[in-house]
């Protein structure tokens, strides 16, 4: 007989636990794009030693990869409309591949960005995806669990990863790190073709002749962030006149996305992003506090192994093995956390997590050259259980309020916005932070740690807590309807 390949098939073949099954196999290609996205934050000091970058130059590598994810997160309804999860995530799969082996190979800043591009996108049609499946095969009294316990296996990827790759920089140099997520892209594709179906959502079969994809929409999404990103590093360089005309740029192309987008969908086309999800006050919420999030988010995890390798003079491996235990309770708090978003309010889970993240931020910012290692694992515990209240609870919260066919829609827009957030985060950081420096006196190319460089540091992390602040705020109006409330 041959093997299932149909939601319908495998559901006979598998019973009830199949859409676990199903689950667990997106979980281990999603791990594998997470830890893409972070363990390279733990090589970037050698990177930018290796390939003689400055500041600028350094943040496009994880800049270079946010901007790639998040704009190919708007495909991902489009490809799995047309081509079916199996054949969506496959690809996605093998683009990760080889991403990660061109740049553990690259000798040349351009190939090993352009690397880091490849991931990106890769990355950023398979993240997604777990949402929809979760919304689509779980009952609402399910979808918190569904999501805690996915959550806890995704997050061991950055909790287990920057220990790893600490270690093998420290032994093997930052090359090593591009190579980690061979053997989970492996593991994914084999998962692949023996869990995930070749339907596209709601059980229906590919349409391979369906609609074009929006091409518009994406040039005008990419050329847009491009130019907001190039705009805020050429702000800081002090070119007044360029970056005001690449910050226009990014506005102009942010309202023709808006009327492009209301023009397709006017004239009955498919577009990139359906405007109409925004007419649903819950997710509307939900992606402000994305946004912000997104941008506290990505923008410490950019920053903390920079602040403790070139801040606090810690080694690659030590920075690792700090973060570890961080990242367990991560891991523990969003499988717990899971089980109360199946009762309690989004916005009361969320806004703890807001609160807690926030007075992490704000500790962090009181370290100084003596403060012992127990107090960097301290904060940093702190802040990872704050994420454990968001990341289960806020995009289950938000696409609850959705019609079942603007699932696909709906995952899609808030993992772009929050992304969109993380690529501003990223930028900000390092605007902030070179500002900062250079405020205090100090630069990055000396090779010792001071005092003035601290000072800089912390004042980049009182600026994330400031913007966690203002993510509380959003979070406090997101208002369920009772039923919805288990």
């Amino acid at each position: 007989m041959s093997h299932p390949s149909t939601i319908g098939e495998m559901q006979v073949r598998y019973g009830p636990r199949y859409r676990w099954l199903l689950l667990a196999s997106v979980m281990i290609g999603t791990m594998a794009t997470i830890m893409s996205s972070t363990i390279v934050n733990v090589a970037i000091p050698d990177m930018s030693q290796h390939f003689e970058l400055g500041q600028d130059r350094a943040q496009w590598v994880t800049s270079g990869f946010m901007v790639a994810m998040a704009s190919s997160m708007l495909t991902t309804p489009w490809l799995l409309m047309r081509y079916g999860y199996r054949r969506t995530y496959v690809g996605s799969m093998v683009l990760l591949l080889v991403g990660g082996i061109s740049g553990g190979f690259s000798n040349s800043f351009a190939l090993m960005l352009a690397a880091r591009v490849a991931e990106g996108l890769a990355a950023g049609v398979v993240q997604p995806i777990p949402a929809i499946i979760i919304m689509r095969a779980f009952e609402p009294h399910e979808q918190g669990s569904a999501s805690g316990l996915f959550g806890m296996g995704v997050v061991l990827a950055p909790a287990i990863g920057p220990s790893i790759g600490g270690v093998l920089v420290d032994w093997f140099g930052w090359r090593s790190i591009f190579f980690m997520v061979v053997p989970f892209c492996l593991s994914a594709l084999w998962l692949a073709y023996r869990y995930v179906p070749t339907t596209a959502p709601g059980g229906v079969a590919a349409n391979r002749g369906g609609a074009i994809l929006d091409w518009r929409g994406m040039l005008l999404v990419c050329s847009g962030i491009l130019c907001l990103l190039n705009g805020m590093v050429t702000l800081r360089n002090g070119s007044l006149g360029l970056a005001a005309l690449l910050l226009g740029a990014a506005i102009l192309a942010l309202v023709s996305f808006v009327h492009w987008q209301r023009r397709m969908a006017g004239s009955g086309r498919h577009p990139l992003m359906n405007l109409a999800l925004f007419g649903y006050r819950q997710f509307a919420m939900g992606t402000i506090v994305s946004f912000i999030y997104g941008t506290a988010l990505f923008g410490s995890t950019y920053l903390l192994p920079v602040y403790m390798q070139r801040g606090l003079d810690l080694s690659a491996s030590f920075v690792g093995s700090i973060l570890f235990p961080a990242g367990l309770v991560l891991a523990v708090t969003i499988a717990m956390v899971g089980r109360l978003a199946n009762r309690q309010p989004t916005r009361r889970l969320v806004s703890i997590g807001l609160a807690l993240l926030t007075l992490s931020f704000l500790l962090m910012s009181t370290v100084e050259l003596g403060t012992t290692t127990w107090a960097l694992v301290a904060w940093a515990i702190l802040g990872r259980i704050g994420l454990g209240f968001i990341l289960p609870s806020l995009n289950i919260g938000s696409l609850r309020s959705l019609e079942r066919d603007l699932l696909s829609q709906g995952s899609s827009t808030i993992n772009f916005i929050r992304m969109l957030g993380g690529a501003i985060g990223v930028s900000l950081c390092g605007i902030v932070l070179e500002w900062r420096l250079a405020a205090h006196g100090d630069s990055l190319t000396s090779a010792a740690s001071s005092p003035a460089r601290l000072d800089a540091f912390n004042e980049s992390f009182m600026m994330l807590a400031a913007l966690c602040a203002l993510a509380l705020l959003a979070a406090w109006q997101l208002r369920e309807a009772p039923e919805l409330v288990r």
